[in-house]
């Protein structure tokens, strides 16, 4: 289905953290891999057996939560450009980075494997990290060019708009489907835009296999989404997880110029696709009834329920550790 979809604020609905933790390294940093002590910029969650894997845009480390007990063990990415697996202003070199963004879990014959995109909004951040046996002890992790791959997205231009901006990925059954987020400005008499498309699972892994020689999925379904705003400032995609039928996604109010700078956070909102499009949010509050400000990344629901999800906030401070936050979720979302 094509089409344009605007989401209602449901006074309703409501989205309140009932708790904030902090995510450190069980076993602290390890400079011999390039690894901080803490988990630095966590962009996008996903199911892997009874963890949750976060994917950071500055780090090349997945880190594996297990929330019954709030340990985090690492799981390093290959290095980057220099041999390391760091990335920001202080050591000049934030353009190298892989600006991992959106993460999916696939479960296949060989078990659950973690797809790991790059948000696409520069050239060098048009890579597909995957990484095989998460569950085990000995995951296996390769970074995938897939520039072509991009630049199919980017001429969808229902999808891409003036800036893409890949913030979400998620399995919907044997199709993956992908969040773009409508921040930054205009462009070549483009708007940015809040839409998804959907990638046929065979098609991709068919790609990512020989990405080189292999041709581009083509993206379908492409639908546009109006989200809203935060005292003027426009919500747009940060992640999304199944809610039964539903889909729950998140989304941030930011300031910001382009979509690879950082800006001015609002706030941020949680919001729910019905099956027959519909479209509400909320605005998410700490659980002292104020406007949460800080800036959403990622989510999950948590298994069994849907009243309850994990949250995890960005502080855009590689000083600051990442937070997980449980979400209540009050009001009928996925009636």
């Amino acid at each position: 289905m094509n089409g344009d979809r605007v989401a209602q604020l449901d006074v309703s609905l409501s989205a309140v953290i009932v708790s904030r933790l902090p995510l450190h390294y069980h076993d602290g940093g390890d400079p011999s891999l390039d690894r901080p002590a803490h988990v630095r910029a966590a962009s996008s969650a996903a199911w892997i057996g009874e963890c949750i894997a976060l994917v950071q845009d500055d780090a090349n480390f997945v880190a594996m939560l297990q929330p019954r007990d709030g340990t985090i063990r690492a799981i390093a990415l290959p290095a980057g450009e220099g041999g390391v697996r760091l990335f920001d202003d202080s050591r000049g070199n934030k353009k190298f980075k892989l600006d991992l963004e959106a993460c999916a879990a696939i479960v296949g014959e060989s078990g659950p494997q973690l797809l790991a995109f790059g948000s696409g909004s520069r050239k060098r951040r048009r890579r597909i990290a995957t990484v095989l046996g998460l569950d085990g002890a000995a995951p296996e992790a390769v970074v995938h060019d897939a520039t072509s791959l991009y630049e199919r997205l980017e001429q969808e231009e229902r999808f891409a708009g003036s800036d893409m901006n890949l913030e979400g990925a998620l399995a919907v059954g044997d199709m993956l489907r992908l969040f773009g987020r409508g921040n930054g400005q205009a462009r070549r008499g483009l708007l940015p835009l809040n839409a998804t498309c959907d990638l046929p699972l065979s098609e991709l892994f068919a790609f990512l296999a020989n990405p080189e020689r292999a041709r581009a999925p083509e993206p379908r379904d492409v639908v546009r989404y109006a989200l809203g705003a935060i005292n003027g400032i426009s919500l747009g995609f940060t992640d999304a997880a199944l809610l039964g039928e539903h889909m729950l996604y998140t989304a941030a109010a930011e300031a910001s110029e382009d979509a690879s700078e950082d800006g001015a956070v609002g706030g941020s909102a949680l919001g729910v696709i019905a099956p027959d499009g519909t479209v509400r949010y909320a605005l998410l509050h700490d659980a002292n009834g104020r406007l949460l400000p800080d800036k959403v990344e990622g989510i999950v629901v948590i298994p069994g329920s849907h009243q309850r999800a994990y949250i995890v906030i960005d502080q855009d401070d590689a000083t600051r550790p990442s937070e997980l936050c449980e979400v209540e979720l009050r009001g009928s979302w996925s009636d």
